[in-house]
């Protein structure tokens, strides 16, 4: 999934990027806009267009796939 984070001090945002590189360049933004200032904001998720989102399903389909030839053979 992408994340996109907000500065909490100015209209500052990240590009959608994975949550690592999301959180480093806020982290990155605090250093040099505003030291001694802890990070915050607030964190978007871009539930429309996510990268990636099927995850290990097409593997668990496999797995079910094999059992149930396995099973079906067994008999």
């Amino acid at each position: 999934m992408a994340y996109r984070y907000w500065c909490g001090e100015c209209g500052f945002r990240t590009p959608w990027l994975s949550r690592s590189q999301g959180e480093r360049k806020q982290l990155d933004h605090y250093a040099a806009r505003h030291p001694g200032i802890e990070p915050g904001g607030h964190v978007e998720a871009n539930r429309k267009n996510p990268d990636g989102g099927v995850g290990c399903l097409p593997a668990m389909a496999v797995v079910v796939l094999l059992l149930l030839v396995a099973a079906a053979w067994h008999r």
